[in-house]
């Protein structure tokens, strides 16, 4: 019922763009903060960006500050990460998940806080 469905990722330069899509079913966005995350071989999965539901109120990673955005697209219920001077420790794969909550403020990173996850998409940054 719920489902989250992540695409976009590739292989791409320092200093490249890659922008990538989770498109959401199952649910309304309008109950859910959605929260991009990474994860590394042998690491623990990193809290990249997140957006509130309705408000759209945004948080980031200070890694990701000033390069990434996160935005939503709620008539094809979908969640975009756009990712600009991409740089080699960017490289993992990214999963969208959502988060069940009652604000139109809360846009938190804490993977434990949200309950529903994609399958994830590659981002390779490397010369």
């Amino acid at each position: 019922q719920l489902q989250l469905v992540e695409s976009g990722g590739g292989l791409v330069q320092p200093g490249g763009s890659l922008r990538l899509s989770c498109v959401v079913s199952g649910f309304s966005l309008d109950y859910y903060a959605i929260g991009w995350f990474r994860q590394a071989p042998g690491k623990e999965r990193e809290g990249v960006a997140c957006i509130s539901r309705r408000l759209g109120h945004t948080n980031y990673a200070g890694s990701v500050e000033g390069r990434f955005t996160i935005s939503r697209d709620n008539a094809k219920n979908t969640v975009y990460l756009q990712m600009n001077n991409l740089k080699p420790e960017d490289t993992g794969v990214y999963l969208c998940a959502a988060h069940f909550t009652d604000s139109d403020f809360w846009a938190g990173m804490k993977g434990a806080d949200f309950g529903s996850w994609g399958q994830g998409t590659q981002v390779y940054v490397s010369s």
